[in-house]
């Protein structure tokens, strides 16, 4: 990234994590990030420092040929949730970081929000 682009993906990144601060209140956070390839997703307590669990588009049980597409979002999202139904998570907070809510990345929200994740 260069220059402006730069410095408003890093804007909209602070103002994100800000408002992922206040919400938080014991949730896990449910974190997002792509490239033109892939995306990929965390779950992870911040309170004690770890990641719960995490999956991508490069996850071998998804068996993906691309994973740069709206279709890879929508399985990583249900994959993330899965995951989080087995470590007993069912409330996080979504962080997606600097990105623009759609296209991708609300196409992994709202996978995982059908598979039952709660936010």
């Amino acid at each position: 990234m260069q220059g402006a682009t730069l410095e408003r993906y890093e804007y909209r990144q602070e103002r994100t994590r800000r408002k992922v601060r206040l919400a938080q209140a014991g949730r896990v956070r449910l974190n997002v990030a792509r490239t033109l390839k892939h995306i990929y997703a965390q779950l992870i307590d911040d309170a004690k420092g770890v990641t719960v669990a995490a999956a991508s588009s490069l996850a071998p049980e998804l068996k993906l040929k691309t994973g740069g597409n709206i279709a890879a979002a929508e399985a990583v999202g249900k994959l993330i949730a899965e995951k989080a139904h087995a470590k007993n998570v069912k409330q996080v907070v979504f962080d997606r970081g600097g990105h623009v809510y759609h296209g991708r990345i609300k196409a992994l929200a709202d996978a995982a929000r059908k598979a039952g994740l709660d936010f």
